[in-house]
C-alpha cells in the first residue's frame, strides 16, 4: 500500500497524459490531456509552435511544451489567450518559450467563461506565466 502512496506522491503536480481513446488513429498526435495540480483533466489540442496558431487562438489556455528524451511532456510555460488578441505580445510570448525549449503548442478551448479558463490556467501552470 505504501509504494501506491509513493507513485501516486511522484505523480503529483502537472502532468501530461495520453488519451487511450486515440492510442490506436493516425491523427492520435493532436490530442492530449493534461492533468492539472487539482487531479481535475483537462483535453488539448496539440499545434505546432508557430506564431500563426498562436495568433488565431483566442479565449482559451495555453501550454508551451517541450518533450525529454523519453518524449514527456513538459509545461514550459502557460498562458490564458483572450479574446482580443495582441499580436506584439504574443510573439514575444512564442520567441521566449522557444527559447526555453518548447516545441508544441498544446491549447484548451472548452473553458466557457473567462472564470473558468482563470481556474484551469492556474490549476495546470507551473513555471512563470502570463497572459497574452
Amino acid at each position: 500500500m505504501r509504494d501506491l502512496r509513493n507513485d501516486r506522491m511522484r505523480r503529483a503536480g502537472v502532468r501530461e497524459e495520453r488519451l487511450r481513446a486515440t492510442a490506436g488513429l493516425r491523427s492520435s498526435s493532436t490530442l492530449s490531456s493534461w492533468r492539472g495540480r487539482s487531479g481535475r483533466r483537462y483535453i488539448v489540442g496539440v499545434h505546432p509552435l508557430n506564431e500563426t496558431e498562436l495568433l488565431d487562438v483566442t479565449d482559451a489556455v495555453i501550454l508551451a511544451v517541450k518533450r525529454d528524451s523519453a518524449g514527456i511532456g513538459i509545461v514550459v510555460d502557460a498562458a490564458m489567450a483572450a479574446s482580443d488578441p495582441s499580436e506584439q505580445p504574443r510573439i514575444r510570448w512564442l520567441a521566449k518559450v522557444r527559447e526555453r525549449g518548447a516545441t508544441e503548442l498544446h491549447i484548451h478551448r472548452l473553458a466557457a467563461t473567462e472564470d473558468d479558463r482563470r481556474a484551469i490556467f492556474e490549476d495546470l501552470r507551473e513555471n512563470e506565466t502570463q497572459d497574452c
